[in-house]
């Protein structure tokens, strides 16, 4: 899907996103200072930003929480929209107020 996706998009489109991503700042050491509740949602077959990297961000962030989705890639929520949607229900049925 990801690869139809960017040939779609053409070689312009991918090169600007590819572009801004380069240049974009490291926003890793200010995750520490998130105060609000947070959860990662990952695909166990994100060979992008794979669990790994998911892993580091929740370690990063005090309280975070990470569901990481089986058989899913990069794009879960079009790959598994379905738990995407179950997962979110449930995490925001366990916050405050």
């Amino acid at each position: 899907m990801f690869q139809s996706s960017a040939n779609g998009l053409g070689k312009e489109v991918f090169v600007r996103q590819e572009r801004a991503i380069i240049g974009r700042s490291d926003s890793r050491p200010g995750l520490a200072r998130i105060k609000c509740p947070t959860l990662v949602i990952c695909g166990r077959e994100d060979v992008i930003t794979p669990p790994a990297v998911h892993e580091e961000l929740v370690a990063a962030i005090p309280g975070a929480k990470l569901e990481v989705i089986e058989n899913c890639g990069h794009l879960s929520p079009l790959e598994q929209p379905g738990q995407v949607t179950e997962i979110l229900r449930d995490w925001l049925r366990t916050l405050p107020g």
